[in-house]
């Protein structure tokens, strides 16, 4: 589990093909590699990925992470390469600060940028939802975008807005965000539970 609080920002340093349909991304952190655990979960812009090697290349560490199948037809992470900047976050100890909401890294599918306002050091973001999740997302609820924890300010149809603030901006990739852009998105658990009640008390 995680919080959707991005604790660096990782960039991707190299891509290897392991077979048809698993791909082996190596991503540089500020992390110190002898604390990444092999098997440890990381989320990478919002996608739960498993620590399955680590080192330390000059003064940055590095681990390693497979994507299989899935992960590459429903997120983004088919579309890494060599320098895609990641937002990462390590998974949650007991006794850690819920700072953001619940997320468990489980990305429900892929959001699309429709429109960027900056203004005051902030930046008011528009986004396309896939309809099949478009019901899970409501004003003042929470969803995660590329693993960043954001309220939902207003929901038009099959599009949201998200408020970015000055902080978020600066510590995560949502600043360099352009028009077009596709992000993960994981929707609200307690939005997800709640529909599926309603749909067995029809």
């Amino acid at each position: 589990m995680f919080t959707g609080i991005v604790s660096d920002v990782g960039e991707v340093i190299d891509v290897e093909e392991k077979a048809e349909e698993l791909r082996r991304l190596t991503i540089a952190c500020g992390y110190d590699s002898e604390t990444i655990e092999i098997g440890a979960s990381i989320a990478c812009s919002g996608i739960c990925l498993t620590a399955v090697a680590r080192g330390k290349t000059g003064n940055r560490g590095w681990f390693a992470a497979d994507a299989a199948a899935e992960t590459l037809r429903l997120t983004t992470a088919a579309d890494w390469r060599r320098g895609t900047r990641l937002n990462l976050e390590r998974s949650l100890r007991v006794g850690d600060e819920l700072g953001g909401h619940l997320v468990s890294g489980h990305v429900d599918g892929i959001a699309e940028l429709v429109a960027r306002d900056d203004f005051a050091d902030m930046a008011a973001l528009s986004l396309r939802a896939p309809s099949a999740l478009a019901r899970f997302i409501a004003p003042k609820g929470s969803v995660a975008l590329d693993g960043v924890s954001l309220t939902v300010n207003k929901v038009e149809g099959g599009t949201f807005s998200v408020l970015i603030i000055p902080h978020t901006l600066a510590v995560t990739t949502l600043g360099a965000l352009e028009v077009g852009a596709r992000l993960n998105l994981e929707v609200d658990q307690m939005a997800r539970y709640a529909a599926r009640l309603l749909e067995g008390s029809e």
